[in-house]
């Protein structure tokens, strides 16, 4: 398939769309704020010297926060997963949020 815009002609691949739902980046994250307030603990005594505490505090909220925002994740690829079993079984569209035809 081919676009034109302006003096500029685009030719789009025919690629599927990745089944993305948030859980493999959200378990990132949450890594990775994991990792990072592992690698500040060492340094808690000098970073409360400086001022900057709040780093370490700051991980550990990003982790928190991160493991309430997988489990929605997880939640809403159950429930997404449930509705596509449904729509199949009344034979309607695969994906719940496309309109069938």
């Amino acid at each position: 398939m081919q676009h034109e815009f302006r003096n500029r002609t685009y030719v789009l691949a025919d690629v599927d769309p990745l089944d993305v739902d948030g859980v493999r980046t959200i378990e990132v994250g949450v890594g990775i704020w994991l990792v990072a307030f592992i690698a500040l603990l060492p340094f808690y005594g000098r970073l409360e010297d400086s001022g900057r505490g709040w780093w370490l505090w700051t991980c550990m909220a990003g982790f928190g926060l991160g493991l309430f925002g997988l489990e929605y994740c997880r939640r809403r690829r159950k429930t997404r997963a449930a509705l596509r079993e449904a729509a199949e079984a009344d034979g309607f569209s695969k994906d719940p949020d496309q309109p069938s035809g």
